[in-house]
């Protein structure tokens, strides 16, 4: 299957389109490889496109005002979209960095022809509303998780979700993304490990 036609399926997948309202996107795709540690956007920065991901996996964090630590909100892998959400919508600069900890392949398209396409077809005018809830659901699965779940379950989702994730990407970047500290990272690990 070539990469079109994985993201065609996966656009089915997930909002029900049609090969047909897919067709209208086909001259607006692009390809683009990125290294590791290149950006996808940057603070400051305005979210020009939205991806799919095609290999690799990136991140989305930002950097502490006071202490200048970096602290992960948001992994972005394989068959998944990636968007800095709030700047594409809105097209305005972002607040935080979105970059590749692997080498990584993505096909984008960018915000007007994305939005040329929610006024051609309801299909992509659904799609567009199932990434306005994914984004939001995402968004506040992620402050509830630090409300009401443990670690160790937050560790689990984090698997379930991106489950190549420990091949690709240092354990201090998971840690950070579960607002752990390594050592109690490698302790769920043992734990999870033993069962």
């Amino acid at each position: 299957m070539n990469k079109i036609e994985l993201l065609a399926q996966a656009l089915h997948t997930f909002s029900g389109m049609n090969q047909d309202a897919f067709d209208l996107s086909l001259p607006f795709w692009q390809e683009r490889s990125y290294d590791k540690g290149e950006f996808y956007n940057e603070y400051k920065n305005v979210c020009r496109h939205l991806g799919f991901v095609i290999d690799g996996v990136f991140r989305t964090y930002y950097i502490h005002s006071d202490t200048g630590e970096e602290k992960n909100a948001f992994f972005f892998s394989k068959n998944q979209i990636i968007v800095s959400y709030k700047s594409f919508i809105n097209q305005a600069p972002c607040n935080y960095y979105t970059a590749s900890l692997t080498n990584s392949i993505i096909l984008y398209i960018g915000y007007d022809q994305l939005m040329h396409l929610y006024s051609q077809s309801h299909q992509w005018e659904r799609f567009g509303r199932f990434v306005a809830e994914s984004a939001f659901n995402t968004s506040m699965g992620r402050a509830e998780d630090f409300m009401f779940r443990t670690p160790e379950q937050r560790y689990q989702d984090m698997v379930e979700m991106h489950p190549d994730i420990f091949n690709n990407v240092p354990l201090y970047h998971i840690a950070s993304y579960l607002g752990i500290q390594g050592p109690s990272l490698s302790r769920i690990r043992k734990r999870m490990a033993q069962r």
